[in-house]
């Protein structure tokens, strides 16, 4: 038993997060690489945005095969310990785990790194193979030939954890990422000893992979391939399952199931199957409040900055997608580099590879509030964005403008998103005067939570803010073009709009404060817009 090969540290810390409250069992993925071990010579990368599960799921499959430890009273209670070929394949096999995020003391250099992996996992199979005569000299793949040739066939299981660790580093060199790939690729391609090499990462080894090097892995993306999908990230069924565990143990429930879709949703597979961010959840759930729980050091910064270095290619595209509006993108994953983007298409790919982003067909979109909260703030900080920015300066008075009745300084704020210099929008319809809205009401998404066609009495109401404060105003917002304010008054009024806040007959209201009936129009002849605002409680 060594660091990489057959260690216990996979078991002992995959069954700390079995005994966590909030848990979900994936263990059927251990299933579905059970026929891959059977054949040998199997390669497959799992690539997905960070705090999606990837590195438990590394955990887990290594303290399923690996001889290091006896996992069996952990993975009994699982569901693989339901399966026939369960007992077979048990702590039966050798694994080499690698995570490949972890540096030597104060290293500087790429050598330095490998360095410390290559000699630690040399000193783990002399140790484990003794009577293999090797050399000092010899590399890990010529150690591990001679001991499958001398040890009758021996094999391994190889679990290769953030593979893409070293390419976010400032000491690597594009040289250093050649020679890193030829490692690999000498270490696992067309090698008998391989049983199966599972890797997990962020970026798509395509990019780093044009030649033949790594061509063995089938890659799985949440992007393009629904295989695994499930198993990374939360579905709808598993946080439903989770909920209920969280309202046992919480009677008086400061988290709804609907906050936690609103903050955590969004992500999607190929096929459309929702998936929530599964860090975000349980941490939410284990603090009992919902928040963003997802870190906005390293990458989110590199995406940022390559955002104000081409303001001009993605400016409008960000105010559209801050407004609920999906923008048609050409998703290339292989073009998402730390440092080399210089495209739009590249930008929104790298988005969508680190998970800022998600994308269906044929749009990149901001998936929930958490992401939300994260490009309002930075559109808020950054001068550089330009129009979007004093948009999201204004948003703030044009919420205190609306609960305070005052129409003439909403009219002045219109007026400004309407006249700004940017193309954004051609203004002509109400989706289009819907997407300013929610840019100038940026702000309120402080204090609310605001749903856009929310089914409300007999229809579907334009805008709805609830507040997350009950005793706050609640507010009811109508669009109109080429009709006026008055006419938004009174639908909302016509088909019982308010009722949504009203709560149902004979129980105790959950929102006491003012109910604000609120019509915006715009005309396209005079290029005019008219607000009224009507307190109906």
């Amino acid at each position: 038993m060594g660091i990489y090969l057959n260690s216990s540290a996979a078991c002992t810390l995959y069954r700390s997060e079995a005994a966590k409250p909030y848990f979900i069992d994936k263990s059927m993925l251990i299933k579905e690489l059970l026929p891959l071990v059977d054949q040998g010579n199997h390669y497959i990368c799992i690539t997905r945005p960070r705090r999606f599960g990837k590195t438990m799921a590394a955990h887990m499959i290594a303290a399923f095969f690996s001889r290091g430890a006896d996992s069996r009273a952990l993975f009994d209670s699982l569901e693989i310990g339901k399966s026939e070929e369960y007992p077979a394949h048990l702590n039966q096999h050798n694994v080499i785990h690698i995570s490949f995020n972890k540096l030597p003391k104060q290293c500087r250099n790429y050598t330095q790194y490998m360095e410390r992996i290559e000699r630690q996992l040399a000193e783990d199979l002399r140790e484990a193979y003794p009577d293999t005569p090797v050399r000092n000299t010899d590399a890990i793949w010529d150690i591990l030939m001679k001991i499958h040739a001398s040890n009758h066939n021996e094999r391994f299981i190889f679990v290769l954890d953030e593979w893409d660790f070293i390419f976010h580093r400032d000491f690597i060199t594009q040289q250093n990422k050649e020679d890193y790939i030829d490692f690999l690729s000498s270490l696992l391609k067309d090698q008998p000893y391989v049983e199966l090499a599972y890797m997990t990462g962020i970026l798509p080894i395509a990019k780093y992979s044009s030649g033949s090097e790594l061509n063995m892995f089938l890659e799985y993306t949440m992007a393009t391939r629904e295989k695994y999908s499930e198993y990374f990230g939360f579905t709808e069924s598993e946080v439903d399952l989770l909920y209920q565990r969280y309202l046992q143990s919480h009677p008086v429930s400061s988290i709804t199931r609907e906050g936690l879709a609103l903050w955590y949703d969004g992500y999607q597979t190929i096929s459309g199957k929702k998936l929530y961010n599964p860090r975000s959840v349980t941490a939410a759930l284990s603090d009992g409040q919902l928040g963003s729980y997802w870190t906005s050091s390293g990458p989110y910064d590199e995406i940022f900055y390559y955002i104000e270095r081409d303001i001009d290619q993605v400016r409008n595209d960000l105010a559209l997608m801050i407004s609920g509006t999906p923008v048609p993108a050409n998703i290339q994953e292989y073009a998402a580099t730390s440092m080399d983007l210089t495209t739009r298409d590249e930008i929104f790919s790298a988005m969508v590879v680190y998970g800022f982003l998600t994308y269906t067909d044929g749009c990149v979109f901001i998936p929930n509030k958490e992401l939300m909260d994260k490009f309002a703030d930075m559109i808020r900080k950054e001068p550089s964005l330009g129009y979007i920015h004093r948009l999201a300066k204004e948003s703030r008075r044009m919420l205190d403008a609306t609960k305070a009745g005052d129409t003439a300084a909403m009219l002045q704020i219109l007026e400004f998103a309407h006249n700004t210099e940017s193309p954004l929008l051609s203004y002509s319809n109400e989706a289009e005067l819907a997407a300013v809205i929610r840019l100038v009401y940026l702000e309120a998404r402080d204090f609310y939570q605001i749903e856009r066609e929310d089914k409300a009495g007999i229809g579907y109401v334009d805008f709805i803010f609830y507040p997350l404060k009950k005793e706050d105003d609640c507010i009811i917002l109508e669009l109109k073009v080429d009709h006026s304010a008055e006419e938004a008054i009174q639908q909302i009024k016509d088909r019982g709009y308010a009722l949504r806040f009203e709560g149902k007959l004979g129980e105790k209201k959950q929102y006491t404060g003012r109910i604000l009936a609120v019509g915006i129009a715009y005309s396209k002849e005079d290029k005019k817009h008219n607000c009224k605002i009507e307190i109906l409680r």
